[in-house]
């Protein structure tokens, strides 16, 4: 008895980044615009790829082609540092990170031991994903088992593939937030057993940040770690100055932040710190020495006044970098916002972020970043078919301004600066489509 083939072809212009490159002046090289295209998926994987004309004698007897003339058709956007629990309290007023937890943050989050509530914001949460284009996502839950099951719950409904954990937290934060290296060790160990590798959900071990987190919970978080060498670890560093220097008081026997973290064996390939925004120049060396990723989050940086992250820097330094919305200390869940952003911190800097690296490090330079390159990020046969279908004239602004653009990379950095979710058409998953906008 065959097993039946679920097959997907769409039609339209295509663009993506080849392969993952060493240096930004690389990837113009490795841009792939393919003007009258066809992509073929089947059950979730890119089965072909090229020009129409060649594409029209690989479909399949009864397909129906999905023809997108006038859009635009990228992959997925992948998004290395978000907060599904935070959702509902983006555009909290006043203040920065510390004080910001503990007036917003912490009051917000003890609603989700409740998994009813769990589970109606993950679906909201995962939804707005799906309307933003964001394909893949590492997300922090909180500390309670709940939201997890609420979160991979609600993304397996439409076959994503998340990172997510439980945060583990056992002191400077309310009780009802709160854990013990005992307990966060079982919790996530059972966690880990139940969801990691099953469909397409990744566990990762997610300390919140070092100050919330005892030194004998840092060493249950390793030695998690240690017994599961493929699962993540999400955490923040060296965010806040303030925060910097709170680390150091309470780990005065460390180098400093960053080796808290690898001290206790959280640091590696699949390792993934948020912001890194004042990382010291033996920080650097050992994020690369240990190929552990930063997630780059432009609008949280901002918003909570916390600084300007050095993007060049990670080329320099050969440290791989990922994009963060970081909702809910980031402002919008859309990824061509926060690449608007992430422009003008390197204009600031006095440095510039070309559209096609925007696109290298919402797409492909992401799923590099998270150890996914294999499976995510461009285009190339036998990936996962998880891709975007972009509307570049959403409102009559754009439709005036695209009608100038002097080729593909103006047209993209128009988008850029000026979209949002307006223009995300529809958003595929595994070859389905998933959100069509109405």
């Amino acid at each position: 008895m065959s097993s039946v083939v679920a097959t997907t072809a769409v039609r339209g212009r295509f663009l993506d980044i080849q392969n993952t490159v060493a240096q930004a002046r690389e990837i113009h090289d490795q841009v792939r615009y393919v003007e009258d295209g066809l992509l073929i998926s089947q059950n979730g994987k890119i089965q072909w790829f090229g020009s129409w004309q060649e594409g029209q004698q690989h479909l399949p007897v009864g397909v129906e082609v999905q023809h997108y003339p006038e859009q635009l058709i990228v992959p997925g956007f992948i998004d290395t540092h978000i907060h599904f629990p935070q959702t509902e309290m983006v555009g909290a007023y006043g203040e920065q990170l510390l004080e910001w937890l503990n007036t917003y943050t912490f009051p917000t989050e003890l609603q989700f031991s409740d998994k009813a509530y769990a589970d109606q914001i993950a679906q909201f949460f995962v939804q707005e994903l799906l309307k933003n284009g964001t394909t893949t996502a590492l997300v922090f839950c909180t500390v309670h088992t709940e939201s997890v099951d609420a979160l991979f719950e609600a993304a397996g409904q439409h076959q994503m593939r998340l990172i997510a954990g439980k945060v583990m937290m056992d002191r400077h934060a309310p009780e009802g937030l709160c854990d013990t290296p005992d307990s966060a060790y079982a919790d996530s160990k059972a966690l880990i057993e139940k969801w990691h590798g099953k469909g397409r959900n990744l566990y990762a071990i997610t300390p919140r940040f070092a100050p919330t987190s005892t030194p004998e919970q840092l060493a249950k978080a390793g030695q998690l770690k240690a017994e599961y060498p493929d699962v993540y670890v999400h955490t923040h560093l060296s965010e806040n100055k303030n925060e910097i220097a709170w680390v150091k008081d309470l780990f005065p026997e460390q180098q400093g932040y960053l080796d808290v973290y690898h001290h206790f064996g959280l640091t590696g390939s699949h390792s993934v710190f948020a912001h890194c925004v004042h990382l010291e120049d033996a920080e650097w060396d050992c994020m690369h020495q240990t190929d552990s990723a930063i997630a780059f989050c432009p609008t949280s940086n901002l918003f909570l006044g916390s600084g300007l992250f050095p993007l060049n820097k990670t080329w320099e330094k050969q440290v791989k970098v990922g994009l963060g919305t970081d909702i809910g200390a980031g402002t919008s869940f859309n990824q061509l916002q926060t690449l608007n952003e992430a422009y003008k911190v390197q204009q600031l800097q006095g440095d510039k972020l070309s559209a096609f690296e925007s696109l290298y490090h919402a797409t492909l330079g992401g799923a590099k970043a998270l150890s996914l390159d294999d499976k995510l990020g461009n285009f190339n046969l036998g990936k996962e078919a998880d891709f975007v279908v972009l509307d570049l004239k959403a409102t009559a602004l754009q439709a005036l301004r695209q009608q100038r653009a002097k080729g593909i990379e103006d047209a993209l950095f128009a988008l850029m600066t000026m979209g949002d979710d307006r223009n995300i058409h529809a958003t595929y998953i595994f070859g389905q489509k998933a959100y069509v906008q109405n």
